[in-house]
């Protein structure tokens, strides 16, 4: 069995080989040829691996978070001088109502009760 190598992983080499006999239509052939295609794996290993992405290697990771560290650092000092102001943290979903002055949806409903104009 031969290997190949695609994209740094070594991939078994399979050729589906089919040969029409004498009464056997083009596309009986074709069909035989997809069944023994099929049969092989080779195609759910080509799937499988088409969105594969390399992970990031050390060293760019490292320079990843000494950046976010470098940021962090310089952030901290501008918020020590005031010369920026820190933004209050959203965490999930604030009742946001009564803070706000916004009235409430019952509020803005008509009343049941209450006729309605038309």
């Amino acid at each position: 069995m031969l290997l190949t190598v695609l994209s740094g992983m070594l991939l078994p080499m399979i050729n589906a080989e089919v040969s029409k006999s004498g009464s056997e239509t083009a596309i009986s052939t074709i069909r035989k040829f997809s069944r023994k295609v099929r049969g092989s794996g080779i195609i759910r290993t080509v799937r499988d691996k088409r969105y594969f992405e390399r992970g990031a290697s050390k060293i760019v990771k490292k320079k990843r978070t000494l950046k976010s560290i470098r940021r962090r650092k310089e952030y901290n000092q501008l918020l020590k001088e005031g010369k920026v102001t820190e933004a209050p943290r959203q965490h999930g979903h604030a009742t946001r109502f009564p803070s706000q002055g916004i009235e409430s949806p019952q509020a803005t409903r008509p009343n049941e009760e209450a006729p309605v104009i038309r």
